[in-house]
């Protein structure tokens, strides 16, 4: 199979996923660390995210805190509307 590209996976569906992952840090469990990731995911249900997560907790010493989740769709009808003034720069 192909390698799909960023907009066929935007025309299914898939908008920008921007995480910020709170974890503990391994050799000192009571100061929280932060990362950010982001990746094009399928929203409510974010399995990139998903996958990322689980890997996260089966690979990597740092026991999760807490996520938050932005995401945008970056393909979207076009708004048009008409310009309140019109000005001339000379």
């Amino acid at each position: 199979m192909a390698h799909e590209t960023a907009l066929q996976k935007q025309l299914r569906g898939y908008r920008l996923t921007t995480a910020e992952i709170l974890y503990h840090m391994p050799d000192h469990p009571a100061v929280l660390q932060s990362y950010i990731w982001q990746e094009l995911d399928i929203a409510p249900r974010y399995p990139v995210l998903q996958k990322f997560l689980d890997f996260w907790s089966r690979e990597i010493e740092g026991r999760l805190h807490s996520v938050r989740i932005a995401s945008v769709g970056l393909i979207q009808p076009v708004r048009w509307g008409h310009a309140d003034h019109l000005m001339h720069l000379q």
